[in-house]
């Protein structure tokens, strides 16, 4: 299961860039583009996310998974094509070898999103805190 060690180094990648932010801020959501080419398992990542991230900086973070589309492009017909993944990566016209991917090997954190502790239960009808 490559996902576990893929969420490791997700969460490493996050937190280096969350301790190079100004403190207090509270991450809300994890955004990743996925290619379905790329042979991961959005639900497995999803769970392994879920499970390494309890009682961490990152415990109830949502992690948003946008997959894209295996596209290929045939040189030969100068076309677009959507190959089947596992059972047909040939042109459906001319039946040519993929060779040209053009959507489908991603893998990238696309962004994330965050409060500042200026937005986190700010209320402007609040009491006052009073040195005690």
């Amino acid at each position: 299961m490559h996902e576990t060690d893929m969420t490791k180094a997700l969460i490493l990648t996050v937190k280096d860039w969350w301790e190079s932010q100004p403190k207090n801020i509270q991450i809300t959501q994890v955004h990743l583009i996925i290619g379905q080419f790329t042979c991961v398992e959005p639900a497995s990542l999803q769970f392994a996310f879920e499970a390494q991230t309890q009682n961490t900086f990152l415990d109830g973070v949502k992690l948003v998974i946008n997959e894209t589309p295996l596209i290929a492009f045939c040189d030969s017909c100068q076309q677009e094509y959507h190959p089947e993944i596992g059972l047909h990566y040939a042109c459906p016209t001319c039946h040519s070898p993929m060779e040209d991917i053009r959507s489908g090997r991603e893998l990238k954190i696309d962004r994330i999103e965050y409060s500042s502790a200026c937005d986190l239960g700010f209320s402007p009808n609040a009491e006052p805190l009073k040195a005690g």
